[in-house]
């Protein structure tokens, strides 16, 4: 992961390409999304995004399977790609990036804190990045959102 990736980077590469992203955020709860926003112009390629921290908004509003996540949790990387196909269909997207994993302080659904998981859904199919993150949740969180501007910068170059 490029830390050199900034959010303006991300628009702008969508802007001149005439595509589209959209968010689907569980452990940034809106980060990804938020600094997306800030630069000026994303109204040109952001969509929208979903800010599913329940178990429940993944599969009511993302369409994530239930029994999936009662039998792996959330903290998983199918449900980090079905997150991203859910967010890219609900709102129109020609890509989503999504997010889910444990920030701490403890670990969550048997995964250990700093485990990561960035989905990517585009017109190419979806693939999904796992990464070990280490520091303060604030930092695992800012890491996590740093890896999601990197997915979405690297889909459209």
């Amino acid at each position: 992961m490029s830390s050199s990736v900034t959010a303006q980077e991300v628009v702008a590469a969508y802007v001149a390409r005439g595509s589209t992203a959209a968010t689907a955020e569980s452990l940034t709860a809106g980060l990804v999304a938020a600094s997306l926003a800030d630069v000026p112009g994303a109204s040109l390629m952001l969509r929208g995004g979903v800010v599913s921290y329940a178990t429940e908004v993944k599969a009511a509003l993302l369409g994530v399977s239930e029994d999936l996540l009662k039998e792996a949790g959330s903290v998983d990387p199918e449900v980090a790609r079905q997150m991203a196909v859910g967010a890219r269909a609900a709102c129109g997207a020609d890509y989503a990036v999504s997010t889910t994993g444990a920030a701490g302080p403890e670990p969550h659904d048997g995964k250990p804190v700093g485990t990561v998981f960035v989905g990517l859904a585009g017109p190419d199919g979806t693939e999904v990045r796992e990464y070990r993150f280490s520091g303060t949740r604030a930092e695992i969180r800012a890491a996590a959102r740093d890896a999601a501007l990197t997915a979405l910068l690297d889909a459209v170059s």
